[in-house]
């Protein structure tokens, strides 16, 4: 709606499920450049989106995917406008956002798709694998996740719990997400912002809790039999999707990066790829966050 195009994402439904009331706050909100900030925060979401799909296109190509999972999916509308046949859509999130989610689509006159199966989960409290299998998710089936705007708020527990789930999935199969980095990583300026941003969304009930250098991820990610396919920061994914771009969409800052992250196979008895106690495989794909 303010960008020029083409579009970074696009999304059709994006605006309509928001219905009425919230198009208005839409069209209120001030261009880019006036708006700098906010431009730079539609900026990370409409990039993160859209590489998480472009994981999908890939994975249907390449390793025949037959699943994609969104964790803490919001109003994600993919579910509605699934362009694969044989790709089945598992749309998880807690039950009251989920709930309010599927009145806002039907007060949109929108309908989920047949492919589309929706999983209620409080991922602090549920078994995210045994809601899955419960709504027929097939372990054994390379699959995509899409697991956007979600770790940062998590105990390091439930991070954890769903890193497990996604290592029993097929080998090859692949996980998109985004982390943030810890405040000693950050300059001066960056720590301020980061502070503020973090006493805002605690003010609202939701504190940032879980951090990572993309080491410690990679480390992370290792010990549960998944490896870095690629680690990106704001410049890399600036490079892949802004570069030439004629308005003041652009990310800012090294707090945020997106990883993902594939599962390793196994062979005689260990995960492929794992070399050493260290995690030399994955480990060393961890670079300047650029893509390969």
């Amino acid at each position: 709606m303010h960008d020029a195009r083409p579009l970074v994402f696009e999304d059709p439904l994006a605006v309509r499920i928001l219905g009425s009331e919230h198009l208005q706050e839409l069209l209120r909100t001030p261009a880019g450049r006036r708006r700098p900030f906010s431009a730079a925060l539609r900026a990370w979401i409409v990039v993160r989106a859209r590489l998480a799909e472009d994981t999908l296109q890939a994975g249907v190509r390449e390793l025949n995917a037959r699943q994609y999972l969104v964790l803490g999916a919001g109003l994600d509308t993919f579910a509605c406008r699934n362009p694969y046949p044989a790709v089945r859509v598992f749309e998880v999130d807690h039950p009251a956002t989920q709930a309010w989610k599927l009145q806002m689509l039907e007060a949109a006159g929108l309908a989920p798709l047949p492919s589309a199966r929706f999983v209620a989960v409080d991922f602090e409290r549920d078994s995210l694998r045994e809601r899955l299998l419960a709504a027929g998710f097939d372990e054994r089936a390379p699959t995509v996740t899409a697991w956007l705007g979600v770790a940062p708020y998590l105990t390091r527990g439930a991070f954890h719990a769903t890193l497990r789930v996604l290592s029993g999935f097929a080998a090859g199969s692949r996980a998109v997400f985004d982390y943030s980095q810890p405040r000693s990583a950050l300059p001066w300026v960056e720590q301020q912002m980061q502070d503020s941003l973090g006493a805002r969304v605690a003010a609202a009930g939701e504190p940032f809790r879980l951090f990572f250098t993309p080491l410690e991820l990679a480390r992370e990610l290792e010990s549960f039999s998944l490896a870095v396919e690629e680690d990106l920061d704001a410049a890399a994914l600036g490079e892949l999707f802004l570069a030439g771009r004629s308005d003041a969409l652009e990310l800012k800052g090294r707090a945020g990066r997106i990883c993902v992250a594939a599962t390793l196979g196994c062979a005689d008895g260990r995960p492929e790829g794992v070399k050493s106690a260290a995690g030399e495989t994955s480990i060393a794909k961890v670079g300047d966050g650029h893509r390969a």
